[in-house]
């Protein structure tokens, strides 16, 4: 930034405030010359850019904005001037730290500051700048989304009597925090109760000014908008936003989740990018440290950017050092895509899973929340970017698109209940260009469902999840034994059914041959067979465990399936080779409990997948040894078939097997570990 020819300012990054002392720069009259200069390579560099790309890819990522797309001003201040105010209110003393940042010559002056509530003076403090100083808040009026109230907070700095600067600003009195509920669980808490954080995925577009909005009534229309659809939370989605957008959060009493912008994807950033990523996060967090509406930091989603799992938990434990008045989710989705895996670090463990929603469980620091999920879409003509669109779901119409919000929150409902999560995010408020899973149009002008319905049950939600359980089912004791209550010990060499020896559903045969196995027969599959056993041999809503010997022919990138059972769409489980991670797994669709090496081919190797409810764990052994447990509270219900040597996803047979089984059993409890060691054994 140049005035009359001379640099008075530059700065990196697109998401940070900046200010510059012109005065040495200014001519003592007449016109002044201010120039900007701004280059800006959006994804041709390594800057954090969220979702902007200079080619968008009718997907998820979007148009670049471009110019200076927030709110620039000039004002004269005193020689000596108050800069910033730092805020941190303190329920258990009634009081707001309030410390007076100040620039230019300071010394000798005091700084007074005056609490009100309305016209009524709540205190008045005196206190040197710069110096922390405490505004009693007696009987304090707590901030909440049911009731936002905030006080007014005038600081008046001075020479001895006379006013030097002077601002105005406000505080509200709330606290965010964690507690275990009366199901002895971790949650959130707001003002030290348990309040679920029903949110949506805002990623603050628009069709017109696409960083911008075309007014501040629209910011705040978009936010009203969450307190009619009868949400609580917002979940500032990988962007920023003016700082008029928080004043609005902070009146309308909306809680924000605050992303970091992401840098670009698809591959690991380089060391210098990182160091200006850790750069442009911190400074968010300073800047943005005020506003009450803010609960939490995100610094990383979907493995966007990321470059190691040790630098994310070091991050999320320095911005917590940074703000620890905040929580702090290390890694939203650290579930998915590109994600390095979880840092356990922060104070959030978060999934997400569509159309979900995602059950992670809390673990003895950390609650959990559902990250994103739903992203059900309805095209509208007349209303979209690209004239046509997609989402994660697509439904022909607005009733139908209502049902389908409905039934799916009422499973978020579940997840609170069962598996212990204190929030979920909705994707989304609106369309976005090509996105049309949105509440409203990219235009906002075209509501897609029930409004009165969706405001019921996200009601419903937040009122019903308060920490009571019920938890998890009970434990069915099961059948007692190693046998199982089916098993295929394959010793039939020929014909095409597969006898089971320990219930009566023979399995048929198909694709297959009879071939030696660890002991006696086994069955041999060729990439296209199955061998099915014509029922549902597991109740997959409660616990069970299933097992099998089996070799590969190839252990490449493809999936094979040794046992799984059918749904209509994903399989309810899968005891697999992931051809993705080049490991065994035991997995629902998006979840895997893996095998710490590569399976070899032309080796045999004993597998046993145990589903215990009652834990909420989905868990791997291979040759009777654990090799990984994941919180996996939800089941996956399936009443279809339990077939070997396939799997079914999207409603289509895949996965198909190379390789040889044998021994198979299908148990209707939770095998011990030592169990499981003892079927390896025998």
């Amino acid at each position: 930034m140049y005035v009359n020819g001379r640099e008075v300012a530059s700065h990196e990054g697109g998401y940070g405030a900046f200010s510059a002392d012109v005065t040495d720069a200014l001519n003592g009259s007449g016109p002044q010359e201010l120039v900007v200069g701004v280059t800006d390579l959006t994804d041709a560099t390594w800057q954090p850019v969220g979702k902007q790309r200079r080619v968008p890819d009718r997907g998820i990522f979007y148009e670049s904005a471009s110019g200076i797309w927030q709110t620039v001003w000039m004002e004269p201040v005193p020689a000596g001037h108050i800069d910033t105010l730092d805020m941190v209110p303190d329920l258990d003393s009634s009081t707001l730290l309030l410390t007076v940042n100040t620039g230019g010559d300071t010394d000798g002056l005091t700084v007074e500051a005056v609490v009100r509530d309305g016209r009524r003076v709540v205190s008045r403090t005196q206190g040197a700048p710069d110096e922390p100083l405490e505004l009693s808040v007696p009987d304090a009026k707590l901030w909440s989304p049911d009731s936002p109230f905030l006080y007014d907070l005038d600081v008046v700095l001075r020479d001895r009597h006379r006013p030097v600067d002077r601002v105005s600003s406000y505080f509200g009195m709330r606290e965010i925090g964690t507690a275990p509920g009366e199901d002895g669980r971790l949650r959130i808490t707001l003002n030290g109760e348990i309040l679920f954080l029903m949110s949506t995925l805002d990623q603050g577009y628009w069709p017109d000014g696409i960083y911008t909005a075309p007014t501040d009534e629209a910011l705040r229309w978009d936010l009203e908008q969450h307190k009619r659809l009868g949400f609580n939370t917002v979940r500032k989605h990988i962007k920023t936003e003016p700082d008029r957008w928080y004043y609005h959060a902070d009146r309308l009493g909306l809680l924000v989740w605050q992303d970091m912008p992401s840098m670009r994807t698809g591959e690991r950033p380089p060391a210098e990018a990182t160091v200006r990523f850790e750069a442009e996060l911190h400074e968010l967090v300073e800047q943005k440290k005020n506003w009450t509406s803010i609960i939490g930091w995100v610094p990383f989603n979907e493995g966007w950017g990321e470059w190691s799992q040790k630098a994310t938990g070091r991050i999320a434990e320095e911005v917590a050092e940074q703000d620890p008045t905040r929580l702090v989710n290390a890694h939203s989705g650290v579930n998915c895509c590109d994600s390095l895996g979880d840092s356990g670090k922060g104070h959030v463990i978060d999934w997400h899973a569509y159309v979900g929603p995602a059950t992670p469980m809390p673990d003895e620091t950390r609650v959990s929340i559902d990250g994103e999920h739903g992203g059900f879409g309805l095209e509208v003509d007349g209303h979209m970017w690209f004239g046509e669109g997609h989402a994660y779901h697509m439904l022909p119409d607005s009733e139908s698109l209502t049902a389908a919000y409905v039934d799916n929150q009422r499973a978020v409902l579940a997840a609170a209940r069962q598996c212990a999560i204190s929030g979920a995010i909705y994707t989304q408020l609106t369309d976005v260009e090509h996105e049309v899973n949105g509440f409203f149009t990219y235009d906002r002008q075209v509501e897609k469902m029930d409004f009165d319905a969706v405001r019921e049950v996200n009601e419903e939600i937040i009122a019903g999840a308060d920490g009571s359980g019920p938890g998890g089912p009970d434990p069915d004791p099961g059948t007692p034994g190693l046998d199982g209550v089916h098993a295929y010990l394959f010793d039939d060499g020929s014909g095409s059914v597969a006898t089971d020896s320990v219930g009566d559903a023979h399995a048929t045969l198909t694709g297959t041959e009879w071939t030696d196995g660890v002991r006696g027969g086994a069955v041999s599959f060729d990439g296209a067979g199955e061998a099915d056993t014509g029922a549902a041999l597991v109740d997959t809503t409660g616990s069970y465990s299933v097992s099998a010997w089996v070799k590969l022919d190839e252990a490449g990138e493809a999936f094979q399936t040794v046992v799984s059972q059918d749904t209509g769409d994903n399989s309810a489980f899968f005891l697999q080779y992931s051809g993705q991670d080049q490991r065994w797994a035991f997995s629902y669709a998006g979840l895997r409990a893996l095998s710490a090496d590569k399976p070899e081919p032309g080796r045999w190797y004993h597998l046993t997948g145990v589903r215990d409810a009652q834990a909420g764990t989905l868990s791997l052994y291979v040759d009777g040894e654990l090799a990984e447990s994941k919180s996996a509270c939800a089941p996956r219900k399936g009443s279809g078939n339990t077939v070997i040597g396939r799997a079914q996803y999207g409603g289509e047979l895949v996965d198909h097997l190379r390789g040889d089984v044998d021994e198979v059993r299908v148990f209707d409890r939770a095998l011990t570990r030592q169990e499981v060691a003892e079927l390896a054994r025998n």
